[in-house]
């Protein structure tokens, strides 16, 4: 019976927070405002936009200005990281050893889709994929389940067929509360920052293609 790989994407399959707190940081300036990374720390790195703006702003931030806001971070994010794209260690051959084991892969993003666009084209992953959903495809952001269990739909698989690395609180809880396995990626959190996880990570060094299948049983 078939099972399903399915990775976030900021933390997990590149290291892009400290892209993403410099694309905020301009972002602010703008506005008078200098977060500190401890603020980012808490408030941004796993959070959607419509959080972090509101949070940062001071103010519900939603509808066409969430948008409108949206789009200029996320701008700014991709004109800094675009010279950047540089997967976490070992993660392109684990990626493609999956495949090489006959397992679907997909992935699931809380950004936008222009986001992925850069960074899965950049690395030549969408050929490979069975799914890849981002913040457009779906209604309700983690830690709602809405992008794993879309993705599962996608994948033609139940959510206990599914394995998904994780790296914040809201996607390892999204993960969970869609009922499938989460691996930890220790990207920018530590183990007690995260709900409890079925493996750890550091980088892809750590793990095999074939210990999905202990995994996922």
């Amino acid at each position: 019976m078939s099972k399903a790989v399915i990775f976030d994407m900021d933390g997990v399959i590149c290291h892009t927070n400290p892209f993403h707190a410099q694309a905020f940081s301009r972002f602010f300036e703008k506005r008078n405002l200098f977060p500190t990374e401890e603020e980012y720390f808490q408030h941004m790195y796993g959070k959607n936009n419509g959080y972090i703006l509101s949070h940062f702003l001071g103010r519900k931030i939603e509808g066409q200005e969430l948008l409108d806001l949206e789009f200029e971070k996320e701008s700014l994010f991709r004109e800094i990281y675009q010279a950047h794209v540089d997967p976490i260690a070992g993660f392109l051959e684990f990626f493609h050893g999956l495949k090489q084991a006959g397992l679907k892969t997909g992935i699931a993003t809380s950004a936008p889709f222009a986001n992925m666009e850069l960074i899965a084209g950049k690395l030549d992953l969408f050929p490979h994929l069975e799914s890849a959903l981002a913040s457009e495809q779906v209604s309700k952001h983690k830690p709602d389940p809405e992008v794993y269990l879309k993705s599962a739909a996608n994948l033609s698989l139940t959510s206990d067929r599914c394995l998904v690395f994780e790296d914040s609180f809201s996607g390892v809880s999204a993960a969970k509360n869609a009922g499938m396995k989460v691996v930890a990626v220790l990207s920018s959190h530590q183990k007690s920052d995260l709900p409890p996880c079925d493996w750890y990570i550091e980088d892809y060094s750590e793990i095999r293609p074939d210990l999905i299948h202990q995994l996922i049983p």
